[in-house]
């Protein structure tokens, strides 16, 4: 009897158990990494210090607990947060190295429930939380699944701007050398491909995100394989019909496979599993870097967007059948502006987003947008000049010199030409925080991230 009993149990705590998958992704220095480190911290530290007033659970006393377990991918590799906040805890402290391909780590949250279905089942639940960590710009390939060679070739010359067209003049030049429609040999082929990756690389370098295909900067276990091998050619190469084992027609064919081997088994694997997705944006980088980034970044998410298109007739509908029904999109690094500027940054993201807002609500996937800051950096205070009293930020150099700082002023709307002249927006960065190991990292309103992802699962 008391081994029915037992197994009774176990078959009532299995119902209250309840699984989601997070993903978390976001363009290049946006700050996927500390993100992960600093949810995990603050869930691992959730049992002894009091550092979410803003998740409910905790607020309510109910959350017990976090403890980190076998993910659900054993093929995944592993997010790094040990090493993570082992270069927190150095003396001088510094940031964690930036993932560059997907990890994964999960999570097992203890909590008392307070829903009277889960109540019966038992007196504790455990919410098992797999966190998956994927470069933003491997989103940006999804457009590619519905684009011929020929239109994505288009488009890549369409997107030269001043800036990028000096980038350019290397592989511009390289391509005009070859004739399309003939052989190419494979040294001259690789050569080409090589000098187009590297503007890639270059056009990142400059503060633009929008880079296409995304795994030729950040190529994760593809590094060096014949399939990245590939470039667009000007409109000028498409005006006869395709020669077969001419230079044209490998290129084609490498972007038909990248699109097959690469593109659409990876949202298939990973993207449609997930329950809730957050998006981070690195908005204070991108005002710094000036308009060409900026409205660059604007572009990049617009093209992000679309793949969060739930329609029935959407592409990612279509291929991949998306659980997804709750979607984020925070603004990081939110501790290196002053306090009164802060609701400037939320009103520009989410101006930023509003395209997606319909077709969110009118297929029932709840959107939202905050600011976060995962690992405080700095403090405010105030300093006085001539004028009184003005606001600023105090913290450290990535010299760690003790600095203290107005970065300036943040547009509430999307910025006009004259912000641009002024120049009214100095972003500076800084070194982490010393951290101990005894309490959990700095943050601000990741707790509310957390209650907006997790937080309806731990009633």
């Amino acid at each position: 009897m008391k081994r029915i009993s037992n197994e009774i149990n176990q078959l009532l705590q299995r119902g209250v158990d309840a699984h989601i998958s997070l993903g978390v992704t976001g363009l290049s220095r946006a700050g996927k990494t500390a993100f992960i480190t600093s949810v995990t911290n603050q869930l691992l530290y959730s049992s002894t210090h009091k550092a979410m007033p803003l998740l409910t659970a905790q607020s309510q006393g109910r959350l017990l607990g976090a403890r980190q377990v076998t993910q659900s991918n054993i093929l995944t590799p592993t997010f790094g947060y040990n090493a993570a906040i082992e270069s927190l805890s150095l003396e001088p402290p510094i940031w964690p190295k930036p993932t560059t391909d997907v990890g994964a780590i999960k999570l097992a949250l203890r909590y008392t429930p307070k829903k009277r279905t889960k109540k019966l089942m038992g007196s504790t639940a455990t919410l098992y939380v797999d966190i998956v960590d994927y470069p933003g710009e491997w989103l940006l390939d999804l457009p590619l699944l519905e684009l011929s060679f020929e239109q994505w070739s288009d488009s890549q010359y369409q997107r030269l701007d001043d800036t990028k067209q000096a980038l350019a003049n290397d592989w511009i030049h390289e391509v005009a050398n070859l004739d399309p429609d003939l052989p190419c040999d494979d040294q001259v082929f690789n050569e080409t491909a090589n000098t187009f990756r590297d503007y890639l690389h270059q056009c990142k370098d400059h503060g633009y995100h929008y880079v296409q295909p995304g795994r030729f900067v950040l190529p994760g276990e593809y590094a060096g394989a014949p399939i990245l091998d590939f470039f667009p050619l000007p409109k000028s190469a498409f005006s006869n019909k395709t020669v077969k084992k001419s230079a044209r027609y490998v290129l084609e064919q490498r972007f038909e496979e990248y699109k097959k081997e690469i593109v659409k088994p990876f949202f298939k694997h990973y993207f449609a599993q997930f329950n809730r997705q957050i998006v981070l944006v690195d908005l204070l980088g991108s005002l710094n870097q000036g308009k060409h980034a900026f409205v660059d970044m604007q572009f990049a998410l617009e093209q992000i967007i679309k793949s969060f298109k739930f329609g029935k007739h959407s592409l990612i509908n279509r291929l991949f059948s998306p659980k997804t029904d709750k979607l984020l999109f925070a603004t990081t690094k939110i501790d290196h502006v002053t306090p009164e500027q802060q609701k400037n940054v939320d009103k520009l993201l989410q101006t930023l987003i509003a395209p997606v807002w319909q077709y969110a609500s009118f297929e029932h996937v709840e959107l939202k947008t905050m600011s976060v800051s995962s690992i405080q950096a700095t403090e405010y205070g105030l300093v006085t000049d001539s004028n009184g009293k003005s606001p600023a930020l105090r913290g450290r150099d990535m010299a760690y010199n003790a600095v203290t700082v107005y970065p300036g002023e943040v547009p509430d709307n999307l910025p006009h030409a004259d912000y641009w002249a002024k120049a009214g927006f100095e972003f500076s960065p800084f070194a982490p925080k010393q951290y101990s190991k005894l309490e959990p990292l700095g943050h601000i309103r990741i707790d509310a991230a957390l209650e907006y992802l997790l937080g309806d699962k731990l009633w």
